[in-house]
């Protein structure tokens, strides 16, 4: 039988218990992940993010609270939102497909309390003071897209030897930075190939069904699709106006062969995204962003859609197909 003491003392922890783990959630670390673009097509990003805090002892949900926000592809809410996590004073904040004026990002980066981390230009905007040494409150990863253009372009050529016009499109409203170093490396690259470069802008969903519609005039043998945040949320609309139109194109990543594009070639998305999630959890761990030297991807991947060449009676050559990481048929 339990004494009147003992159930006393028994009713009295049972209380505590809840005022406890109330505690508890609320000293659990948060983290505030902040994208340009859609939650869904970030969604195979975040596995690697989470991929990367767990390696670092960091599970959602355990230990560890992620507030999201998705800018949904449209740019001009990222200042508000990148302001309110940092009201909210969470322990450090991700930026993830952040194209913006880039003298934005430079304000209001350098100007945050919280420690961030940041997938974009790092060096060359003079958010961190060099790759070794950021030497500042901004880390993160530098995969310089742009002079991925060359090898694109090389590649197109593979696939389309007697191509002489290649249509670039391009992001308007990104970074301005970044897209000038693509359109330059892409103009030296068709100038070293002897081809044409016809270039496209677009910045919302009509803009881009206007540029394709605008080919008809003067068709291009092949396309290069630019990186942008934006662009990856609008990936199937291109790889299917790409197709529609008969267009062999290349794309920067490998969402949009996943949504029916014949070629993709960059950086590992997710060797990029899971040395963001522990870059995050080492930080929250207690490590600075000023001695986290910004990460670059080594891993690259080419994706051929098998499917989409065929849905163009294009032959893909036996060099392209042997170099492909991944074949989707």
């Amino acid at each position: 039988m339990i004494k009147r003491r003992d159930f006393i003392t028994l009713l009295g922890g049972a209380a505590v218990w809840p005022l406890a783990a109330r505690a508890q959630q609320r000293a659990m670390a948060v983290i505030g992940y902040l994208s340009g673009r859609t939650a869904d097509s970030d969604a195979s990003m975040l596995v690697s993010f989470r991929r990367g805090l767990g390696d670092v002892g960091y599970a959602e949900g355990r230990n560890v609270v992620i507030e999201y926000r998705f800018a949904d592809g449209r740019y001009d809410g990222l200042s508000a939102q990148l302001a309110d996590l940092t009201q909210r004073k969470v322990g450090v904040i991700v930026l993830a497909g952040f194209s913006v004026n880039e003298e934005l990002v430079r304000q209001q980066v350098r100007a945050s309390p919280i420690p961030i981390i940041y997938n974009g230009a790092l060096v060359s905007s003079g958010l961190v003071a060099s790759m070794n040494r950021p030497g500042g409150n901004v880390t993160g990863v530098e995969p310089l897209v742009g002079a991925l253009s060359g090898k694109q372009l090389g590649l197109l050529r593979d696939l389309v030897p007697k191509a002489a016009t290649i249509a670039a499109l391009f992001d308007k409203d990104s970074v301005r930075s970044s897209q000038n170093r693509a359109l330059r490396d892409a103009r030296d690259a068709t100038a070293a190939l002897g081809q044409k470069l016809l270039v496209l802008e677009a910045g919302t969903a009509e803009e881009i069904d206007a540029q394709f519609a605008s080919l008809d005039r003067e068709p291009p043998d092949a396309m290069l699709v630019t990186t942008s945040p934006f662009f990856v949320t609008r990936a199937g609309q291109i790889a299917a106006l790409a197709a529609r139109h008969r267009i062999p194109a290349i794309y920067p990543r490998r969402e949009f062969a996943d949504a029916g594009g014949l070629i993709s070639y960059g950086y590992n998305i997710a060797e990029v995204y899971r040395e963001m999630g522990r870059y995050a959890g080492r930080i929250l761990n207690g490590e600075k962003p000023a001695d986290l030297p910004v990460f670059q991807p080594t891993t690259f991947e080419l994706v051929l859609n098998l499917k989409a060449a065929k849905a163009i009676n294009l032959e893909i050559p036996p060099l392209i197909r042997a170099l492909a990481t991944e074949v989707i048929e």
